[in-house]
């Protein structure tokens, strides 16, 4: 079995999900007045990372958190509609290139993953009609009910996290890394990239540039 393994942000999507999550709530005719409150909550511990007190995987799962907070009074249904109205302004913004080798994968019978931290909802509903078969993100906890969890604390999908859910989802599974593919832009997907044997580079970052160019590796 052969894998093809996508990131999210960067990657399939040309721009950074959690900058236009933030628009999103601040325009939204319905929630908008859901935002001073995300931003009040937010902001500490932004200053706090820029100033190098908080470490970034700590600010990013904790501002995940706050967002979904923030949205607490709604269902899962309303979540997922929510994250629905981003579809075509995301799909605008979408790596053809990489839609390519999504579908061209697919086509050569490959196992497609899309493996981010951004939450699971939106990858869904943002993806829906081009065909993964595995999708890894960040789950949004609910109760049986469809009420927001609010005893059951995020668990953002980053750094090593990605490569434990990978090895996780597809354990039982005969895989031939070598004949695999992993896509990604920045230097923290380096420990996906480097599980295959086929590691490309999408507009990376100069950390994983140089990476890619060290040890020849494909770069679009």
């Amino acid at each position: 079995m052969k894998v093809a393994i996508f990131d999210f942000d960067g990657t399939l999507y040309s721009k950074e999900t959690f900058t236009l999550l933030m628009d999103h709530l601040k325009e939204h005719p319905t929630y908008r007045s859901k935002y001073k409150t995300f931003f009040r909550e937010i902001l500490p511990i932004y200053i706090g990372y820029k100033m190098k007190i908080v470490p970034e995987a700590k600010m990013r799962e904790r501002s995940m958190q706050i967002y979904a907070n923030a949205l607490n009074s709604l269902t899962k249904i309303e979540l997922e509609q929510y994250f629905g109205e981003m579809k075509d302004s995301m799909r605008q913004a979408f790596n053809e290139d990489v839609v390519s080798k999504v579908r061209q994968h697919r086509n050569d019978d490959i196992h497609v993953m899309l493996v981010s931290g951004a939450y699971t909802p939106l990858l869904h509903a943002v993806t829906d009609g081009i065909e993964f078969d595995t999708v890894i993100g960040t789950d949004i906890p609910f109760t049986e009910d469809g009420a927001f969890d609010h005893h059951t604390s995020i668990y953002h999908i980053q750094g090593k996290r990605k490569t434990e859910k990978v090895m996780e989802t597809l354990e039982g599974n005969q895989i031939d890394w070598e004949q695999s593919y992993a896509y990604g832009d920045s230097y923290s997907d380096l420990p996906v990239l480097e599980l295959v044997g086929n590691p490309v580079a999408v507009k990376p970052d100069e950390r994983l540039k140089k990476v890619a160019e060290e040890r020849n590796w494909t770069v679009l």
